[in-house]
């Protein structure tokens, strides 16, 4: 499959958001500021990353253009949207393996969120894929994260994505197979697992020795 012209759309696109953070004193500039010239970079980035994205399969470029897009919106104090895009690098990360990244990523996102009333029910997501990454890392790592979590967020405590993971490092403790499938069994049919999760519950089950590599 030829990319080439989708590679020089990327490009072109790149090139006309660096034109617009550097055009100081445009007609854009005069109107809306070093905020507004930020807002457009920072959408012009997202839109590359898309096309890395979807159409040119290249995570890692995504992945950079995500953290530019964020930086611009950061700029502006534009918090929300800054969250949205690093919520994009840390899912690509953690896919990349990229691990100790991806929970740096969560962690962050999640303290930006926990004290915001509309926001706030978001962070206990946030930490468990945190607490996702560290465990495939290390489960004395994951063990010392989620007492982190629940001194930082209370709510994070009883919530079901919580139960799941005590659940989880029991039977990785015992070496347990088909007591971590069952835990992850219980937990999807309330709340359905998308491919990332699934993704990383495989990646963990797989430490346990003699694992058959799947959750059925």
């Amino acid at each position: 499959m030829d990319n080439s012209g989708k590679e020089k759309e990327a490009m072109q696109l790149m090139t006309e958001a660096d034109k617009k953070v550097k055009a100081s004193g445009s007609f854009l500039g005069g109107m809306f500021g070093l905020q507004g010239r930020f807002t457009i970079a920072a959408k012009h980035h997202i839109t590359i990353a898309e096309v890395y994205e979807s159409e040119l399969v290249d995570i890692e470029k995504a992945i950079a253009h995500y953290e530019q897009a964020a930086d611009y919106y950061k700029g502006e104090e534009s918090n929300s949207s800054a969250n949205k895009c690093l919520l994009k690098v840390g899912h690509y990360s953690a896919q990349l393996e990229q691990y100790q990244k991806a929970i740096e990523i969560y962690e962050q996102v999640a303290m930006n969120t926990m004290d915001n009333p509309l926001l706030k029910y978001n962070a206990k997501e946030y930490f468990f894929k945190a607490s996702l990454c560290h465990f495939i890392v290390d489960e004395l790592n994951a063990k010392l994260a989620i007492e982190k979590y629940e001194e930082m967020f209370p709510a994070f405590s009883d919530s079901r994505e919580l139960k799941l993971l005590k659940k989880l490092l029991d039977a990785h403790e015992e070496q347990n197979s088909e007591a971590f499938t069952e835990a992850v069994k219980e937990f999807d049919s309330v709340s359905r697992l998308d491919q990332w999760l699934t993704t990383m519950l495989l990646r963990i089950k797989k430490t346990i020795q003699g694992d058959s590599g799947d959750l059925k």
